[in-house]
């Protein structure tokens, strides 16, 4: 979500606001990590300043979440996920930086792997089928 107050409010230190939101489930061992919620800002802020986003202000939550079902849920089991809440304020005109850094992230928290320069990444095949 993009927010914007011509007064500039001071906790922002600008006119824009980014405000976000990921959640993702993980598996039972890694949300017992005492690490996780300092590893999942540190993917958030790698992510934006890897992109060149300029910003100051970030600030949030990592929330870990461990359940147990019962009842009709007991099937499912112990579960377990990561949630962030961030913020920020960019100091570009421009928020396309900002966009690719929170997209990096959010395929970070898919699982999907980092892309690294000079690796290109191939085109899925389609067959046609008749």
């Amino acid at each position: 979500m993009l927010l914007y107050d011509p007064m500039e409010p001071e906790p922002w230190g600008g006119r824009f606001r980014i405000v976000c939101f990921a959640q993702a489930p993980l598996e039972t061992d890694i949300g017992l990590d005492p690490f996780l919620a300092d590893v999942a800002w540190s993917w958030l802020v790698d992510a934006l300043d890897a992109r060149g986003a300029n910003y100051v202000a970030a600030s949030g939550t990592a929330t870990k979440i461990l359940s147990t079902g019962f009842g009709e849920l007991a099937r499912q089991g112990d579960g377990a996920q990561i949630e962030l809440r961030a913020s920020w304020t960019p100091l570009d005109a421009g928020i396309a930086a900002h966009v690719e850094g929170w997209s990096e992230l959010l395929c970070m928290l898919a699982g999907l792997p980092p892309r690294s320069e000079g690796v290109t990444a191939l085109p899925r095949r389609r067959s046609d089928r008749g």
